[in-house]
């Protein structure tokens, strides 16, 4: 599954499998992305794209539909708040930065690539519930 987190200037984008591995992740520039997916799914095996419901996504999505996958909206509330966690999770902060709560910490980085991983484990959730993904 290709999770991607939309964005007017950008895309986070991850390949994640059924387990929630993480296979590659990144973040694009939007005239870059249809070429990043075609690769991804040439050397991958994905089934679909999970699209963030939320900025940009018809967008994205009418750039995407050349390539001929599925586009699943998912819904992608408090994501960003979720992959400040996961970022910090494998970088913790070293230093006094240790000190700081991480709810006070900014990731150096941005993190568009860490919600995408987040839409796509979403997807498998919703997925393996029975239920509709969520728009």
């Amino acid at each position: 599954m290709l999770g991607i987190d939309p964005g007017t200037r950008k895309a986070g984008y991850a390949v994640v499998l059924p387990d929630g591995s993480v296979v590659a992740r990144g973040i694009t520039e939007l005239e870059g992305l249809a070429g990043c997916v075609q690769t991804l799914a040439r050397d991958h095996a994905l089934r679909a794209i999970a699209m963030g419901a939320g900025t940009n996504a018809a967008g994205i999505t009418a750039l995407l539909a050349p390539l001929g996958l599925p586009v699943v909206a998912v819904d992608e509330r408090e994501t960003t708040l979720r992959a400040r966690g996961l970022y910090f999770a494998d970088h913790p902060p070293r230093g006094w930065r240790r000190l700081v709560p991480l709810g006070m910490q900014l990731p150096p980085r941005p993190i568009d690539d860490y919600a995408a991983v987040l839409i796509a484990r979403r997807f498998f959730a919703d997925e393996g519930n029975g239920a509709a993904p969520r728009n």
